[in-house]
């Protein structure tokens, strides 16, 4: 929201109910670590959650990825655990496949487990997850796809995003501002990941950047074109993510002339949005792309986006989870 912004009439209006909610959060705080402590400790090697502060797209999911994908080169075998947020209601916990429908599964969920080859279970109650996620894996360590906020599930290692241009926005919590919780859990997590903007120089951040790969037709993977052969071509883009400027941003700077069509974060897509005239090439994001697979037309293409970290973020990573074994078997 755009009042979230700044310090607005609105937002000062919306100030007390902020307060409220922060008192309700730091209780509901309290009673889920209460809850935490008296769950036996998941047998895995690490449970590392990636999450944010703010409402609203960061870069978590790439950034999710990434660590997976990290942690597989390592020798480890991850999992995924997962809400599963806009998924239809039923049977939970639930193993979510590349194959999987995303409106079972959610899309983010379906997105990692196709792009990182990894087994995701989704449900409210993470640690449920974790525990089925362990009865049906031979999975050794367990990252939560957001979770921050979700203190009934122990954590080892906790990775914080940032969004490096709109940063906290006016610093109220919600609903005045976008946080989820009072800036001051920024200096309680153990890494934080700045993405975009101007670099941080607090100890243990880390700057991410969003690179684009080839593009590939919807319809066909294996239908692949460079994005720089659309540079100069008119294009419509088509973004339902918690930040569509930033993949506009993206496609403009490879010099693409984009029209832009935003789209609510986790939006359902029908065949109708995709409807677009003139009949210039669509481009997607890999989250929009899964939901959209049933019509896919040959003029339809996905823009894949990957996590690009500063190489002392996976040293970091690599160290806090010896420290996080060591003192497991110590």
């Amino acid at each position: 929201m755009r009042f979230w912004q700044q310090r607005g009439p609105v937002a000062l209006v919306l100030w007390p109910l902020s307060l409220l909610y922060r008192l309700l959060a730091a209780w509901r705080r309290q009673r889920a670590q209460a809850l935490a402590a008296s769950r036996p400790r998941l047998a895995v090697r690490a449970v590392i959650v990636v999450g944010n502060l703010t409402v609203g797209g960061t870069g978590k999911t790439p950034l999710v990825i990434a660590v997976c994908q990290w942690l597989k080169t390592q020798g480890f075998r991850p999992g995924v655990i997962s809400r599963g947020y806009g998924a239809k209601l039923g049977q939970r916990p639930l193993l979510v496949t590349p194959e999987l429908s995303p409106q079972l599964g959610g899309d983010e969920p379906v997105l990692i487990a196709a792009a990182t080859q990894c087994p995701v279970m989704i449900d409210a109650d993470r640690y449920r997850a974790a525990q089925r996620l362990l009865e049906q894996s031979d999975c050794d360590i367990i990252v939560s796809d957001d979770g921050l906020q979700h203190h009934a599930l122990s954590r080892d290692i906790e990775i914080a995003l940032m969004d490096g241009d709109r940063r906290w926005g006016n610093g109220f919590c919600l609903p005045a501002g976008p946080l989820r919780e009072p800036v001051s859990r920024w200096k309680t997590v153990d890494m934080r990941v700045v993405h975009g903007g101007e670099p941080m120089s607090e100890p243990q951040t880390y700057a991410m950047s969003l690179s684009a790969g080839p593009v590939y037709a919807l319809g066909d993977k294996k239908q692949i074109r460079p994005l720089n052969e659309f540079s100069g071509q008119a294009v419509h883009a088509v973004a339902g993510i918690g930040h569509p400027p930033r993949f506009f941003a993206l496609l403009r700077k490879a010099g693409l002339e984009v029209r832009e069509h935003a789209f609510a974060d986790h939006h359902a897509y029908t065949e109708g949005d995709l409807a677009l005239s003139p009949e210039w090439p669509i481009l997607m994001t890999e989250k929009d792309a899964v939901k959209c697979r049933t019509w896919a037309q040959a003029h339809h293409w996905v823009v894949p986006v990957t996590a690009e970290c500063d190489p002392t973020f996976f040293t970091e990573l690599a160290q806090r989870i010896a420290a996080v074994e060591e003192k497991k078997h110590g």
